[in-house]
Protein backbone atom coordinates (compact mmCIF):
# COMPACT_ATOMS: atom_id res chain seq x y z
CA UNK A 1 0.00 0.00 0.00
CA UNK A 2 2.88 2.44 0.93
CA UNK A 3 4.34 2.05 -2.67
CA UNK A 4 1.17 3.04 -4.56
CA UNK A 5 0.51 6.17 -2.82
CA UNK A 6 4.68 6.83 -3.15
CA UNK A 7 3.68 6.31 -7.01
CA UNK A 8 0.59 8.57 -6.93
CA UNK A 9 2.40 11.71 -5.46
CA UNK A 10 4.88 10.75 -7.65
CA UNK A 11 2.86 10.96 -10.73
CA UNK A 12 1.35 14.18 -9.01
CA UNK A 13 4.74 16.06 -8.78
CA UNK A 14 5.54 14.85 -12.41
CA UNK A 15 2.31 16.18 -14.12
CA UNK A 16 2.53 19.78 -11.88
CA UNK A 17 6.40 19.71 -13.62
CA UNK A 18 4.76 19.22 -16.96
CA UNK A 19 2.22 22.06 -16.88
CA UNK A 20 4.18 24.74 -14.81
CA UNK A 21 7.52 24.31 -16.71
CA UNK A 22 6.16 25.95 -20.03
CA UNK A 23 5.23 29.29 -17.78
CA UNK A 24 8.41 29.19 -16.00
CA UNK A 25 10.68 28.74 -19.04
CA UNK A 26 8.98 31.59 -20.17
CA UNK A 27 9.03 33.52 -17.46
CA UNK A 28 13.08 32.89 -17.50
CA UNK A 29 13.32 34.17 -21.46
CA UNK A 30 11.60 37.18 -20.80
CA UNK A 31 13.78 38.37 -17.53
CA UNK A 32 16.82 37.36 -19.63
CA UNK A 33 15.44 39.54 -22.34
CA UNK A 34 14.32 42.75 -19.99
CA UNK A 35 17.88 42.52 -18.85
CA UNK A 36 19.48 42.37 -22.40
CA UNK A 37 17.19 45.80 -22.88
CA UNK A 38 18.16 47.44 -20.14
CA UNK A 39 21.70 46.61 -20.67
CA UNK A 40 21.31 48.38 -24.21
CA UNK A 41 19.62 51.10 -23.27
CA UNK A 42 22.41 51.74 -20.73
CA UNK A 43 25.13 51.21 -23.25
CA UNK A 44 23.89 53.60 -26.20
CA UNK A 45 24.94 57.04 -26.69
CA UNK A 46 22.37 59.54 -26.07
CA UNK A 47 22.09 60.89 -29.37
CA UNK A 48 21.11 57.24 -30.48
CA UNK A 49 18.42 56.54 -28.57
CA UNK A 50 14.83 56.81 -30.31
CA UNK A 51 11.66 59.16 -28.86
CA UNK A 52 8.85 56.42 -28.96
CA UNK A 53 6.43 59.55 -28.68
CA UNK A 54 6.36 61.91 -30.83
CA UNK A 55 5.28 65.56 -30.53
CA UNK A 56 1.58 65.15 -31.48
CA UNK A 57 0.40 68.92 -31.94
CA UNK A 58 2.66 69.19 -35.00
CA UNK A 59 1.12 66.11 -36.16
CA UNK A 60 -2.20 66.60 -35.73
CA UNK A 61 -2.27 70.30 -37.20
CA UNK A 62 -0.28 68.51 -40.68
CA UNK A 63 -2.93 65.97 -40.74
CA UNK A 64 -6.04 68.25 -40.64
CA UNK A 65 -4.23 70.67 -42.93
CA UNK A 66 -3.71 67.77 -45.44
CA UNK A 67 -7.68 66.80 -45.22
CA UNK A 68 -8.72 70.15 -45.36
CA UNK A 69 -6.96 70.74 -48.30
CA UNK A 70 -7.63 67.52 -49.87
CA UNK A 71 -11.53 68.12 -49.12
CA UNK A 72 -11.20 71.54 -51.17
CA UNK A 73 -9.37 70.21 -54.04
CA UNK A 74 -12.35 67.81 -54.99
CA UNK A 75 -15.55 69.84 -55.44
CA UNK A 76 -17.02 66.60 -55.27
CA UNK A 77 -16.18 65.79 -51.62
CA UNK A 78 -18.10 68.69 -50.30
Amino acid sequence: MNTNALLDWFTVLVLFALLTAPSLLGHIQDRRIDRQLKRAGQQAPRSARIHLLPARHGAERAAHSRAAHSRAAHSWAA
